[in-house]
């Protein structure tokens, strides 16, 4: 593993106690890593914080930028100023003392040939986080001798704990700055594993505790009144991201929207019309969201950052 620099990309905004938690655990690591702060324009007290710690790089974007735009910023630092590998996060992530190690462990024995290895997470409770279950690669079983390694094909994961080569990602472009939040992960993601074909994986030794509030998943259907309008986003973002597909995943697309259309029918406790109508304008106004692919260059040898 001699050459390589790992920068750990942490995302913030406003959650200084889970942030302070995070940095601990990536400065703890057994495998050493440089900590870049992303902070989206904080106003609790998290720069002043950050000013004062050792061991970690800190830079404020100026605004909120949302989860996408501070992945695009993060990534973009970390490659621009020649780290190998980039392993990205939110502040509520907290790595066991090995997630590390053991990410760097898959990408040895994958001998670098992987678009992503993602961690598996875990809730507060020791239980599979949801928001975070990755999807598999419906041929995993090709791979099936990696099993003893922890390795398991997948097409589909989070940036709760995602290590990505920098090689890749200047292959790959960058995360969609447009998409503010939800869905710039699972595009990424799947921009790698289905529409580039690299061969992505779990990498089930490297764990991560998600301390979120509550273990569940995201459902406009259940979820509260005041959150309704943040799920524009992610049905415009899943409109974008469907439609690189092709038709067949449109299609899927379509009939996801339609299920949750009948959900919403079944089972909201209020608001219905208002509800339906965030799916119904994003499935036709979302057909005209076509955000840039930004790309980043790592520095050539021999030049300066």
């Amino acid at each position: 593993m001699s050459g390589m620099r790992i920068a750990a990309v942490v995302v913030t905004y406003n959650r200084l106690p889970l942030l302070r938690r995070c940095v601990e655990r990536l400065l703890a690591q057994s495998a050493p890593c440089d900590v870049l702060l992303v902070d989206n324009a904080s106003t609790d007290g998290t720069g002043e914080w950050a000013a004062a710690q050792e061991g970690i790089q800190y830079r404020n974007t100026g605004e909120n930028l949302g989860g996408a735009g501070g992945f695009n910023f993060g990534m973009r630092w970390a490659v621009e100023a020649g780290y190998s590998h980039v392993w990205v996060m939110d502040d509520d992530t907290l790595p066991e003392p090995d997630a590390l190690q053991r990410l760097l462990e898959a990408d040895a024995l994958l001998g670098g040939e992987y678009g992503f290895l993602s961690s598996a997470a875990l809730w507060t409770d020791g239980s599979p986080c949801r928001m975070n279950r990755q999807k598999l690669h419906k041929d995993f079983y090709s791979g099936i001798g990696l099993l003893e390694h922890g390795l398991i094909a997948a097409v589909q994961a989070t940036f709760v704990s995602c290590l990505f080569r920098a090689e890749v990602i200047e292959r790959a472009g960058l995360p969609i700055r447009e998409f503010f939040i939800w869905g710039d992960d699972i595009e990424y993601t799947r921009r790698l594993a289905v529409r580039m074909g690299l061969p992505c994986y779990i990498a089930g030794r490297s764990r991560v505790i998600h301390a979120m509030k509550e273990n569940n998943g995201s459902s406009i259907a259940g979820d509260s009144a005041e959150r309704i309008a943040r799920y524009h986003y992610a049905y415009r973002n899943e409109n974008y991201l469907y439609r690189q597909e092709g038709l067949r995943g449109f299609g899927y697309y379509t009939a996801k929207c339609g299920l949750n259309l009948v959900r919403i029918l079944m089972h909201a406790k209020d608001r219905r019309l208002q509800r339906c109508a965030v799916i119904i304008r994003e499935y036709v106004c979302g057909l005209a969201f076509n955000p840039r692919v930004e790309t980043v260059r790592a520095p050539q040898a021999g030049t300066k950052e």
